[in-house]
């Protein structure tokens, strides 16, 4: 039997930007489009042209896209206006997208209310506005906004609203749930019932996540008749975020529910691209990717418990629902004291170091990590650390350079700045080979800033390898407290650091009773990880 066709509609750059904190820049907007053309998305909605100098100008000229419709967003024509007569329709209709999606009210109430026109006034703009589309020769889409509310409210009225868009020459309907508070049974019983009237054929679903619901929403529709699925990467958009099309793609493919119906433009050896693209938007975003993300988070294929882990090892589909490597993800077995000779073998065999679970050394390592542990270091959410640990211990790691000494000052005096206060750091630094040591300062606005900086600021031979990497999340968790009052408490520190080169993340860990001991500790092992790093790529 030949399957039925699916297409994706990816909505990112558009509604995805609607995200507080969201800002695309142009050349932001051209890179993710390349992205998401190569994942094989058939629908890029680049934003919205007339509504803002960014969207304007990239809709000035067609991008070069290998397979993906270029897409304008806009309006439907104000009521009382002709279409000629509208600028914002007309900005629209003059770019040089491929294909034109038109939002327009579908719920009585918001018509009366947001729009203050009458129910007929709304179907005739919708009317005129595909009519004008069509007439340019491009493909014409109706977001039918509220639908679903609306629907709930005025059944037939919704309905007209999207009947008059089809009748018209809309090739795709969509349907929205703009409030994102419809649950999937009210989805699909709605969605077979609109089937009815508008071919599944032309019928599409754009869902909000305000009851985190989104995914499984737009599978019911899917189930239900709609053959266009609107989403975003990530799941980004306002409120709550839109339907995560990084969950939505790889279930659509890997479930064999919708695979053995369905087809879409991603293939398989795009769909691998997945992971890739999901971090691409978070390097835009400048945003530590979400560790627990299905399909693509760091965590979605690890485990840590060690019969999860030997299980694993042997049949990975013990606990795996699909395989990692179909989404460009990875299999990751944590090390901790919960794990066990397996697991670290497994680790181990990852950093290409493969050894024998029996071998003393492994064992040696694997009672060093407990102990380590018990002292309050934590290598699940720290694998740079471990990898150099685990290096130390197995294989030579290079001496790139040591630190003889540090200090640390902060001054609190109100008159420096803003804040009042004013750290500084000296660190002398001895280069593996070098005769003279290296003395740094750095000055920050406390003492982990400033520490950071002269650290980072001249490692002699080594410093082009670390001039673009720079530290991006910091966390501390105080682990004990003392019977003096938990000031004197054992503290460990997580650093994330990044290279704004390769966009390669790392996590190092550092534990103490002395907070900027455990930070300095952190940051000398993700120096050293990076330089180790640099020096396995060079041999």
């Amino acid at each position: 039997m030949s399957k039925e066709r699916l297409y994706l509609f990816d909505t990112t750059l558009r509604d995805g930007a609607q995200t507080t904190g969201v800002d695309f820049s142009l050349e932001d907007k051209r890179r993710l489009m390349r992205v998401l053309d190569d994942l094989g998305v058939d629908y890029i909605e680049g934003g919205y042209p007339g509504a803002n100098a960014t969207d304007t100008e990239l809709f000035t000229s067609r991008p070069d896209l290998k397979s993906a419709r270029f897409t304008a967003f806009g309006m439907t024509k104000r009521a009382g206006r002709s279409v000629s007569n509208d600028p914002g329709l007309q900005a629209i209709l003059q770019s040089a997208a491929d294909s034109i999606c038109l939002v327009a009210k579908s719920s009585d109430y918001q018509v009366r209310v947001a729009l203050g026109i009458s129910k007929e006034e709304n179907l005739d703009s919708v009317k005129q506005s595909v009519h004008a589309v069509v007439e340019t020769q491009r493909e014409a889409m109706i977001d039918c906004e509220h639908f679903f509310d609306g629907y709930k409210s005025n059944r037939e009225y919704a309905l007209a609203v999207a009947r008059t868009a089809f009748d018209a020459g809309a090739r795709w309907v969509v349907l929205c749930d703009t409030n994102g508070g419809t649950l999937p049974h009210e989805i699909e019983r709605i969605v077979s019932d609109v089937a009815k009237h508008v071919p599944g054929a032309n019928l599409g679903i754009h869902t909000h996540n305000d009851t985190e619901n989104a995914v499984a929403n737009t599978l019911m529709a899917v189930r239900a008749g709609c053959r266009q699925i609107q989403g975003t990467l990530n799941g980004l958009g306002e409120r709550c975020g839109n339907a995560n099309l990084t969950s939505i793609i790889p279930t659509l493919l890997l479930k064999s529910e919708f695979a053995d119906a369905f087809a879409t433009s991603v293939t398989p050896e795009k769909l691998r691209t997945l992971t890739h693209a999901s971090r691409v938007l978070d390097e835009v975003l400048n945003e530590a990717p979400d560790r627990h993300a299905p399909y693509v988070g760091e965590s979605a294929f690890a485990t840590k418990a060690g019969i999860h882990a030997s299980a694993l090892i042997k049949a990975p589909e013990t606990y795996e629902h699909v395989p990692p490597e179909s989404v460009g993800n990875e299999r990751r077995i944590l090390v901790s004291k919960q794990g066990g000779r397996s697991s670290l073998t497994a680790a181990l065999e990852r950093f290409g170091l493969p050894s024998d679970k029996d071998d003393a050394r492994v064992q040696a390592l694997l009672d060093e990590i407990k102990a380590r542990e018990d002292q309050g270091y934590s290598y699940e959410a720290a694998e740079a650390s471990f990898e150099l640990l685990a290096r130390r211990s197995l294989a030579s790691v290079p001496r790139f350079f040591s630190v003889d000494s540090f200090r640390v000052t902060v001054e609190r005096n109100r008159a420096l700045n803003g804040s009042g206060t004013h750290a500084q750091a000296v660190v002398t630094v001895s280069i593996a080979g070098e005769r003279d040591p290296l003395v740094s300062v750095g000055e920050g606005n406390g003492p982990v800033n400033a520490l950071d900086k002269a650290l980072r600021s001249d490692l002699g031979r080594y410093q082009k390898h670390i001039d673009h990497v720079e530290l991006v999340d910091y966390k501390v968790r105080i682990l004990t407290q003392t019977q003096s009052g938990g000031t004197d408490a054992v503290t460990r520190v997580l650093v994330e650091s990044h290279d704004t080169e390769t966009g390669e993340r790392w996590t190092t860990v550092g534990v103490s009773t002395n907070i900027i001991d455990a930070s300095f500790e952190a940051l000398l092992d993700s120096i050293n990880y990076k330089l180790l790093k640099d020096d396995a790529r060079a041999a």
